[in-house]
């Protein structure tokens, strides 16, 4: 996912795509306990997505309060 696109995301998108980054991740944790994940990688950069989202939530957060 492009940082930029990300940043240019209100809160609540925020929230919407990391609620789904997490299902995604978790569906592909049970893929790969049951031998079905055909790309590992995959895991990586859905963990890696999520700490930007996460970053990004953070950094909005902390423009409010200085605000």
């Amino acid at each position: 996912m492009d940082l930029n696109k990300i940043r240019e995301m209100t809160d609540v998108e925020l929230n919407l795509e990391l609620d789904k980054m997490k299902q995604e991740l978790f569906n592909l944790r049970f893929q790969h306990v049951t031998g079905q994940l055909e790309n590992p990688v995959k895991m990586r950069e859905v963990k890696r997505n999520i700490a930007r989202v996460k970053t990004i939530i953070r950094e909005k957060e902390l423009e409010s309060v200085q605000a």
